[in-house]
């Protein structure tokens, strides 16, 4: 009976030294030499969420480096200029001109003053007009000063600041303006001005809202016959 005991303790602790080293052959195998056991757990899957860029940014057209709004109208510098000068060259009110998707469009002086100010703007190497023509009269090329709308609308040949002299603005008629044949003519022997200026197309203006009329029926009223 005793040898019988004997033998199951025996057994039981084979039986049970085996299991643990099984375990932690299992254990080892699985997780290393460590209690955190990392590699045990599953890995987690992640999508990477792309990044989209802002909807609200102007998209810039690379011809002639202008950042454009969708809502803006799309029209050559010098027609935008003729339109101002037809319409009374005003240095707050509003005009309007026709795009060339031939949307009626409306701005004001404030965007047509920036051609005769910033280099670069007519193509890529263009000198400002101010460069030249600028507020001095006494180093000014025809004494005229393109810095400012008075200075526009005083015209070239001037004698003093305070004088006026030969309207470049053709009087309202663009066409035959001394201004428009500038702008419309090459003139490679002028440094700064060696390309057209009538190939520049800006965004400028917005469109002008159109009203649409519906004729009112006229209402009708039933005659009756006199007994």
């Amino acid at each position: 009976m005793n040898n019988d005991v004997r033998n199951f303790h025996g057994m039981l602790v084979v039986f049970v030294l085996g299991l643990v080293v099984w375990v932690g052959f299992l254990f080892v195998n699985a997780c290393g030499f460590t209690l955190t056991c990392n590699r045990g757990k599953f890995p987690v899957e992640r999508t990477p969420i792309p990044t989209l860029p802002p909807a609200t940014l102007p998209v810039v057209e690379t011809g002639n480096d202008v950042a454009v709004a969708s809502d803006q109208c799309h029209v050559p510098a010098v027609d935008l200029i003729g339109a101002w000068v037809t319409a009374g060259a005003s240095e707050t009110e509003a005009f309007q001109f026709t795009d060339l998707d031939n949307k009626n469009c409306e701005t004001t002086f404030e965007e047509v003053q920036p051609l005769f100010l910033e280099a670069n703007r007519w193509y890529s190497g263009s000198l400002s007009c101010v460069s030249c023509h600028s507020v001095d009269l006494a180093v000014s090329p025809a004494q005229l000063d393109l810095s400012s709308y008075t200075g526009l609308v005083a015209g070239s040949r001037r004698a003093n600041a305070e004088s006026s002299g030969t309207d470049i603005l053709g009087a309202g008629n663009w066409e035959s303006s001394l201004l428009y044949e500038f702008l419309t003519m090459d003139h490679p022997d002028i440094p700064g001005h060696a390309e057209a200026f009538s190939d520049l197309v800006i965004f400028a203006g917005k469109p002008v809202a159109t009203v649409e009329l519906t004729a009112t029926p006229i209402p009708t009223t039933a005659v009756t016959s006199t007994p």
